[in-house]
Order: C-alpha cells, then sequence, then structure tokens
C-alpha cells in the first residue's frame, strides 16, 4: 500500500476478505454519514428536497473532472441500460453494432431489442476485438473493463479504429471508473454506474455524451429535472429543456447521489493514479501467489475448481462469473485480504 493510500485507509471498514468490489463497493465514511444524515432528516420531514439535490451537482462535476469531460456535457441516471436507450433509439434501421462477445447485458440488451428492425448486433472476441472494427460497422459498444474477465481496454486503439471507420463508440465505464483513468476523448459515450468502483449507493449512473451524440439523439425520457429551470418545470405544456446534457437526465434518486457526491470527491482527493497503482499491485500479489503471470487488471479471473467453497470456508467474499473465480481489489483492500485468500485456496 503506498503512503498516500494508507493515509485515507480509516475512511473504511470493510471486514477482512472482501474481494468482490466489482459486485459493489463500500462507501467510505463521508459518503455513508452523508447519507445517514439526509435519511435521518427524511425520516421527520426536517428539511425539504433541494439541500439533497446539491449533491447531483457535485456528483456530475466530479465525474466530469474524473474523465476529463465539460460538466455541460453530463447528464444523470439511474441505469447504464436506461441511459443507453436513447442512443439505441436514435440509430437508422439496418444498424450494424459491435459488442465484445462477453460483454455485460446493460451494453447488449438495449442494442438488440431494435433487432426488428435491422439492427443487427455482431460480436467479436476480446483478443480480436479491434481488429473487427471495420468498414460497415457502424457502432461500437464495449466496456473499458471486463466485468467477467477483467480485461482492460485498449481504449486509445478502440478510438483510433472507431474514428477511421466513422463508427460511433459507446463505453460502459462501470467496472473501471473510480480505479482506471479515462478520457472521453474520442468517445461519444461514456456511461458508468457508481455502485461498483465509485463506491456510491446503487440508483446513481452519470454519463458523458459527445455533443455531436447530443444532436442525433431525442432525451426519450425528459421530465421537469430535464428542464432548463427545473423549478419552471413542474407543470403544463410549455416545455424549455436544458440546453446541455442535462435535458438527458432522469430524475435522480436523491439519497443514491447523497452517497455518491462524497465518494466520487473523495477519488479525486486520493487520485486515480494512486488508487491505480494500489489496486493493481494488490492483483498481481494474488495473481503471483496463484502462478499467474502478472496484469493490468485490477480484477482477477481464474478457473481454480473448489475456490467458491474454499472462500465460503473461510469468510472471503469474491464471486463467480463465466464459471471461473473473479476476485477484485480496491483501495480499501490489503496485503492481508491477499493472503486469507490464498491461503484459503491450498486447503483444495
Amino acid at each position: 500500500m503506498t503512503a498516500v493510500a494508507e493515509s485515507f485507509s480509516q475512511l473504511w471498514d470493510p471486514q477482512p476478505g472482501w474481494l468482490n468490489t466489482a459486485s459493489y463497493g463500500l462507501p467510505p465514511k463521508p459518503g455513508w454519514e452523508a447519507l445517514q444524515t439526509v435519511l435521518s432528516d427524511w425520516r421527520v420531514g426536517a428539511t425539504s428536497w433541494e439541500p439533497w439535490d446539491e449533491s447531483t451537482t457535485r456528483s456530475r462535476e466530479s465525474f466530469a473532472r474524473l474523465v476529463g469531460a465539460d460538466a455541460a456535457d453530463v447528464f444523470v441516471g439511474s441505469t447504464v441500460s436506461a441511459a443507453i436507450a436513447p442512443i439505441a433509439a436514435a440509430l437508422p434501421d439496418g444498424t450494424k453494432v459491435l459488442v465484445d462477445e462477453v460483454e455485460f447485458s446493460s451494453n447488449v440488451y438495449p442494442w438488440m431489442v431494435h433487432g426488428d428492425r435491422g439492427v443487427e448486433v455482431i460480436a467479436a472476441a476480446t483478443d480480436k476485438f479491434v481488429e473487427a472494427i471495420r468498414p460497415g460497422i457502424d457502432l461500437v459498444a464495449v466496456s473499458a473493463v471486463q466485468s467477467s474477465t477483467g480485461t482492460v481496454l485498449d481504449l486509445a486503439a478502440v478510438v483510433a479504429a472507431s474514428k477511421e471507420v466513422g463508427a460511433i463508440l459507446v463505453v460502459d465505464a462501470s467496472q473501471a471508473a473510480g480505479w482506471l483513468p479515462l478520457d472521453v476523448s474520442g468517445v461519444d459515450a461514456l456511461i458508468a454506474h457508481t455502485y461498483k468502483w465509485l463506491m456510491s449507493p446503487r440508483g446513481a449512473t452519470l454519463g458523458y455524451l459527445s455533443p455531436r451524440l447530443q444532436e442525433r439523439c431525442r432525451p426519450l425520457e425528459a421530465g421537469w429535472y430535464a428542464g432548463e429551470n427545473v423549478h419552471t418545470s413542474y407543470y403544463g405544456t410549455q416545455m424549455d429543456l436544458a440546453r446541455s446534457a442535462r435535458r438527458f437526465d432522469q430524475s435522480p434518486a436523491w439519497f443514491s447521489f447523497v452517497g455518491a457526491a462524497p465518494a466520487l470527491e473523495l477519488i479525486e482527493q486520493i487520485g486515480v493514479g494512486v488508487i491505480n497503482r494500489h489496486n493493481v499491485d494488490l492483483a498481481n500479489e494474488f495473481r503471483a501467489g496463484l502462478g499467474m503471470p502478472p496484469g493490468d487488471s485490477a480484477i482477477v479471473s481464474a478457473d481454480i475448481p473448489g475456490a467458491e467453497e474454499a472462500f465460503a470456508a473461510a469468510g472471503v467474499r469474491a464471486a463467480v462469473r463465466g464459471g471461473r473465480l473473479r476476485a477484485s481489489f480496491h483501495i480499501y483492500s490489503t496485503i492481508a485480504d491477499v493472503n486469507l485468500a490464498l491461503n484459503a485456496l491450498k486447503n483444495i
């Protein structure tokens, strides 16, 4: 653990053996405490909702800084699939969409449901993905880090290949944002749910939409919160949508964003680069203990029969995805967690 990472370690209280951030992240104390405060206020009606909603603005601005975007191009929502839906609806009939063959379904189904109008989803193997971006592909939909395998996308290569063939590029960053340095340059949409590596309550999704994609898409879920002035958009037929990407906002789940804002700001304070080194170093300690070569991911996927049962007996919490053990390491993970996991596996 780096000195910087260690100085922040007291902000979490994980039980030993939590190696499952790829399923959900643990809240830092500032996020947890902010959430407890507003829940107490909600219980007795101590305030109106406007102070809670300030967290939505803070989350939007923090996310924009984390991915190198202008906050005016960031929208808020609840799920990745709902955020993708307006993009999919804007595709012309007959569009060809390229996905990774192990892509998480939230970045697959929104395209596939348009199959009745000729939208075709084509899958390519992870190690052949860049070369599959060839003329005839209209949209590339791919995760920055694959959920099941932990494979880190060569984003620069995908951006270059997509640009060469004129394809729209949509990136699901749910397994990357918070530990992997990201930049939206050359990307048309980058969307992340915050309940994993951004360590927030489930229900807060943030996304970047390039100006060119904003012009192509209809804000299908527009409501009062998508208005240029939300306080004058409550009633009636005078629609004045926001000029920015806010017109794609879904009305936010206030308490989710109350927990998200402090967590995102803490990630900025620690630094994604610091978190990346900490996570990958621990993941590589685990890989070494398994006799695997080092990698560049905070997620380790390994075929170890009996690992799930051995982990359960030792109190290690990880996951099985695609029939393989998946262990994931984040800023609150320690070398003690690594050793606990490796010792559990010695018995199988």
